[in-house]
């Protein structure tokens, strides 16, 4: 049987031997709750009211329209004692002081001279004033009365009645007495009204000039969401930077600290203002704290770009508006102008903007080009750019290695003279016997007779630092990678960057994350026109552009990575930027690959037609030991330069660029010396047959 409990009674009813067991047990009544104390609900209350957002926006708005008004009667009262005494003066002369310009300080001594002369003439024509002014109420009273009594003879005499005489003068007189009557009615009014009409004067200076606490203030002046740039906001942000000679010699300017400031200008999405600093003050103190800066002018540290000017002693400010470099720029002339063509030796390549939002054209005219950056920063298409707008000249001829291989310059087809596509080491071979080739054209083009012209052939290898770093060999032993005296690719461009650029062979590199060994010091300096992508230090930022720039305000490694993509700091002088300056930060167009299309389509209309090789042709492989060995022929001990002569002879192509180390270090691989004999170079035809016959002895024993 099952057992059932009900809650009912404390007594339990006797129940049958077959009957069901019903267990009654009583449930006490729960203990009442203890009352909460009226003085915690009350403080609960209160509690909720004081940090009700309701109420703390009214406390706030309260606060700040009563502080509005107390600082604008201390605005009001230091414009008026500033107007009263030779306060101003004065500040503007500590400030000319400070600045070190004695000159000008001399120009506001004298002011204050002039000033305090005048003010003693005024106060010494108050001591003689009471005197005049007596004298011309009594004269002019008395010519009033005798104006009035002469108007009353002349109405005497027109009214035929006498007491006309008076009638002027009782006039005035109830005049008068009117206007004391309005007066007594009126002041009382005037005594209740007029402090009232002086605190609401005094409240519209406080909230135009924002007197009150930053905490009093709105939220939007708080974070200063688009506040604008004031020269008074400027110099508190210097006084506040943590420059202890800047922050002593403005407080002792007071408020003229804004003499160190030229005129602020709108330069774009943003504002532009050159900054003069006090003796004392170096201008790379204020460089290195741009960070602070841009805090203390309500900016983020991206918004804030600090560069050198010609003038001595400057820093120029360039503050953006808040968020405007978030919002892209408009699309490349390129793509919206089909009639766009270019012209290689005297037009300048429509590349994007600069920070005034000014259009930043380069010039490509004879200049080496390096762009170099994190990686998916944009770097591919900022070099891709330059090139389609040099497309546009049908003069101009491209060797274009790409050793990303996604199809970033597959649009290139048909309009490049070579195009090679891949990451692999094969590719970085291919890469640079293309290269290899191009100085093969720049010796035969300086061979060519003074004066001749020759079509621009521009060598692009995109993602360059996959050829610096390539392991492989050739059958000599030499690295194609590497930045030694025998690293092929190395040498091919460090030749091009030498004596390349005076018969219009330009080397144009694209390499990701720069180091001393994906991209040798020899080869990024060699450049022309050096630009930067985001990077991630500064050490970084001075391999990209140079010692030069980066002193001089270039932080590419300020960018921010994913943002500012797109964004270059470039050191070039084929583009215009502002006297004194040694770097440019433009915003680049970006030119996606249907656009790139489009624009290498047009190309190909202004040529015949281009064939494009994908592969370097080599040449039959020859034997140089063996070829040496026949150039030697039956002479016993032949001059060195004979044996380069007889080489070229048998093969122009192969041993046309030979020189005495090429000579030498085949010989010496095969264990072959050259040595003097009488001051000249000769190898001992003997040596070169035993050494011949000791490598097919080495090989026939191997393949057996």
């Amino acid at each position: 049987m099952s057992e059932n409990v009900v809650n009912l009674h404390k007594h339990t009813a006797p129940a049958a031997a077959d009957a069901p067991v019903i267990t009654l047990t009583v449930v006490p009544d729960p203990a009442p709750a203890k009352p909460v104390p009226v003085w915690v609900r009350s403080g609960r209350a209160v509690k909720r009211a004081v940090t009700d957002e309701r109420t703390t926006t009214t406390a706030r708005a309260v606060a700040r329209h009563s502080l509005y008004v107390w600082g604008g009667g201390r605005i009001v009262a230091r414009r008026t004692w500033d107007g009263r005494t030779g306060a101003r003066y004065e500040r503007f002369l500590r400030a000319a002081e400070a600045a070190g310009n004695m000159e000008l300080a001399g120009e506001w001594e004298e002011r204050l001279q002039h000033f305090r002369e005048a003010r003693h003439r005024r106060r010494m024509d108050l001591l003689t004033s009471p005197i005049d002014v007596a004298k011309s109420i009594g004269v002019g009273a008395g010519v009033s009365v005798g104006v009035l009594v002469a108007l009353g003879v002349v109405m005497a005499i027109n009214n035929h009645d006498v007491t006309d005489v008076i009638t002027p003068l009782t006039a005035t007189i109830e005049f008068i007495g009117l206007l004391i009557r309005i007066v007594q009615v009126v002041w009382p009014y005037a005594m209740v009204l007029g402090p009232l009409f002086a605190l609401l004067g005094m409240w519209a200076v406080g909230s135009k000039q924002q007197a009150a606490p930053q905490w009093a203030l709105p939220a939007n002046v708080r974070n200063g969401e688009g506040e604008p740039i004031t020269p008074s906001i400027v110099v508190k942000a210097l006084r506040d930077l943590g420059v202890p000679a800047l922050r002593n010699a403005i407080k002792e300017m007071g408020d003229a600290g804004a003499s160190m400031l030229g005129p602020i200008r709108i330069a774009g999405c943003g504002v532009e203002v050159d900054v003069t600093l006090p003796s004392g003050v170096a201008t790379n103190e204020v460089q290195s704290k741009r960070r602070k800066l841009a805090e203390n002018l309500t900016r983020h540290e991206h918004e804030v770009f600090i560069t050198i000017p010609q003038a001595a002693r400057t820093v120029r400010l360039w503050v953006a508006d808040s968020g405007a470099l978030d919002e892209p720029i408009g699309p490349s002339p390129l793509v919206t102008d089909e009639t766009m063509t270019a012209d290689y030796a005297k037009g300048k390549a429509p590349w994007g903007q600069d920070l005034r939002g000014d259009a930043a054209a380069l010039s490509l005219y004879q200049r080496h080009l390096l762009i170099t950056g994190l990686s998916n920063q944009g770097k591919t298409v900022a070099l891709r750019s330059l090139a389609l707008w040099l497309a546009l000249d049908k003069s101009v001829q491209f060797l274009i290695g790409d050793l990303k291989g996604v199809g970033d310059w597959k649009m290139f087809m048909g309009l490049a003279s070579t195009l090679i596509q891949g990451p692999t080491d094969e590719h970085v071979i291919q890469v640079t016997e293309m290269v290899e080739g191009a100085v093969d054209e720049m010796n035969r083009r300086l061979m060519a007779p003074p004066g001749t012209q020759f079509p621009p052939l521009i060598v692009l290898v995109d993602e360059a630092q996959v050829a610096f770093m390539c392991p492989a060999k050739d059958d000599e032993k030499r690295p194609y990678g590497g930045s030694k005296a025998n690293s092929r690719y190395f040498m091919a461009v460090r030749k091009i960057h030498n004596q390349g650029r005076v018969v219009n062979v330009l080397m144009w590199q694209g390499t990701q994350d720069p180091t001393n060994e994906n991209l040798p010091k020899l080869v990024r300096e060699g450049a022309h026109t050096r630009a930067s992508l985001a990077l991630g230090t500064e050490s970084q930022a001075r391999m990209a552009l140079g010692d030069k720039a980066v002193d001089g305000g270039a932080a590419p490694n300020l960018l921010r990575p994913g943002l500012d993509r797109g964004t270059l700091v470039v050191a070039s002088d084929g583009i215009a930027m502002p006297a004194g300056q040694a770097s440019i930060t433009v915003r680049t167009h970006y030119v996606d690959d249907d656009g790139a299309v489009a624009i290498t389509d047009r190309a190909k209309a202004l040529r015949d037609g281009v064939t494009t090789l994908t592969v370097i042709e080599r040449g039959e492989e020859r034997d140089a030991l063996a070829d040496i060995a026949a150039a030697v022929g039956e002479s016993p001990r032949p001059l060195t330069t004979d044996v380069l002569k007889r080489l070229a002879m048998l093969d122009e192509d192969a041993y046309g660029g030979w020189t005495n180390g090429d000579l030498k270090r085949v010989l010496e691989a095969a264990g072959v010396e050259s040595y003097k004999s009488h001051g000249r170079m000769v190898i001992r035809r003997e040596d070169v047959l035993h050494a011949l016959a000791n490598r097919d002895d080495e090989g026939s024993a191997s393949a057996s």
